[in-house]
């Protein structure tokens, strides 16, 4: 028989405009079967839980998360937070002693705009402090890879890839920094994983997610191998988020080829969106600019005929853009080929929007192309975007007035790039100090991190709200969001979490 529980005597935030609160909520199974006014004969004998005055809202979404590497990033090295050249290679020199012999030293985080002096990664630094063992270190973007001579060796010259670039001194000799597509094959090809080192650190990451009241991801490292560990882990029993599953948009062909249409599976996990890129980002100076500026990764024409080729065979395209010339493109690019998404029902989004031109901020809404942002980049990024974006910052994570000009807002967290944490990002949409003009209120960053990732999964029907018919998918936080003032959010926790009517951490009594 199926578990019935009620939970009373607290608040609940259903997320749905009608009815927007109930004094208590019940569960049968994995779904919600009563909301205002249920008590305990709402169901025949069910469990009782008392919230002591505690807040419920439906489960948090992450909407751009690389999940495997964010799990295997909290293993590694990590160099956030240096300051210096010297202060990154001093943090190589201790690890590389607990590095065993033919295996290589893994980091990530280092962002050269936060080094004082200037210097610049190069292969011979790392080597005064690893000379034998493979260095491979990325950025904290992601978008750029630092390595050693010892690494560098392993591609016997074989560097250069399209959409790529490989920084090279004055002689034309790899400086040991690749960005783009040339860090992201170098690393495919040589920088090896053992799969079950990465399914264990994912089971970890999946705890701490629970923990932050994540219940469901969407997923963005299909092209390293996410939906087989993702598999892995369902057979295994030990799921315990909903995964909305990209793919590389390379693979488009071949799924058009062998008749496959999104969404594929059912449950807990689902593949259903494609990923491109447009450029680069900001902090490996690669975003593509107006001022011509920038890596160009995927072109206008280029990605219209991705679209066209996608939604012919039944998928929605996401695509990475942070330049205000990316977005231009993408944008372009959704316009020319919208007669054939938007009447297939399909759901496109702008991974990041980092910076747009003005003209372009209502074209989202207009196009109907989701803004699938990141609000924690905005604190992050912005002394980066002060110096590179220099009198363009205030069209830079343009959160409100992409929302008060009609656009559908996501929010995730790019982990590993910033941390997996949903309350740490509302926080950071709501009060942010540079440009505060765009900041949003609690209801917005809530409904941008709960309702709207929902939606782009095609389950605005099923997830995102607690009301009778929808999974029973939530978050007890240890007091009400919206009865605080916006400063006193920092003091708002998880409690527990529910995933389809089971507990996946802290399950009740709480006192």
């Amino acid at each position: 028989m199926s578990r019935r529980v009620i939970l009373e005597n607290g608040i609940v935030r259903t997320m749905d405009v009608a009815l927007p609160t109930a004094r208590a909520l019940a569960i049968a199974g994995d779904l919600v079967v009563g909301g205002v006014g249920t008590h305990e004969r709402a169901l025949p004998t069910p469990g009782r839980v008392d919230l002591g005055g505690r807040c419920v809202v439906p489960g948090f979404s992450d909407s751009h998360v690389h999940f495997p590497t964010w799990a295997l990033a909290r293993r590694q090295l990590s160099l956030e937070g240096t300051r210096s050249l010297d202060e990154a290679v001093a943090r190589v020199r201790e690890a590389v002693a607990e590095v065993e012999p033919g295996r290589w030293l893994r980091g990530r985080g280092w962002r050269e705009g936060d080094w004082s002096p200037a210097d610049v990664p190069t292969c011979q630094a790392l080597d005064t402090a690893a000379a034998d063992t493979p260095v491979a270190l990325e950025a904290h973007d992601g978008h750029s890879l630092w390595l050693n001579s010892a690494a560098l060796a392993r591609a016997d010259g074989d560097l250069e890839v399209h959409g790529g670039v490989v920084e090279r001194d004055e002689g034309g000799e790899p400086t040991g920094v690749l960005r783009e597509e040339a860090a992201w094959r170098f690393r495919d090809r040589h920088v090896q994983v053992d799969e079950e080192e990465t399914l264990e650190a994912m089971r970890e990451a999946l705890r701490v997610a629970n923990a932050r009241g994540i219940t469901a991801v969407h997923d963005k490292d299909g092209g390293v191998g996410a939906p087989a560990l993702w598999q892995a882990l369902l057979g295994k029993g030990v799921l315990t988020v909903r995964v909305w599953q990209s793919l590389p948009a390379d693979r488009i062909e071949h799924l058009a080829a062998i008749g496959l249409s999104s969404p594929l599976g059912e449950g807990l996990l689902r593949i259903g969106y494609l990923k491109a890129f447009m450029d680069g980002t900001l902090g490996s100076r690669t975003a593509r600019l107006h001022d011509g500026s920038g890596v160009e990764i995927t072109s206008r024409d280029e990605l219209a005929e991705i679209v066209r080729t996608a939604a012919r065979a039944g998928w929605p395209v996401a695509v990475h853009a942070i330049g205000d010339r990316a977005n231009r493109d993408a944008l372009d690019a959704f316009a020319e080929t919208r007669e054939e998404w938007a009447a297939r029902g399909l759901r496109p989004r702008i991974e990041h929007a980092q910076l747009l031109a003005w003209d372009d901020v209502p074209r989202f809404a207009e196009l109907g192309v989701t803004a699938s942002v990141q609000f924690s980049h905005a604190p992050s990024d912005r002394d980066l975007a002060d110096r590179y974006w220099a009198g363009m910052t205030d069209r830079a994570y343009a959160y409100r007035s992409l929302w008060e000009a009609g656009a559908v807002v996501a929010n995730g967290s790019d982990a590993p790039i910033e941390d997996l944490d949903p309350l740490a990002g509302i926080r950071a949409g709501v009060l942010r100090d540079w440009h505060p003009e765009q900041r949003l209120t609690v209801e917005q960053a809530l409904e941008a991190t709960i309702l709207t990732p929902a939606w782009l999964a095609g389950e605005e029907r099923r997830r995102g709200k607690l009301l009778p018919g929808f999974v029973s998918d939530l978050v007890v936080l240890d007091s009400d969001p919206l009865a605080r003032r916006p400063e006193e959010l920092v003091d708002v926790h998880v409690v527990a979490t529910m995933l389809g009517g089971r507990w996946v951490h802290n399950p009740p009594p709480w006192d």
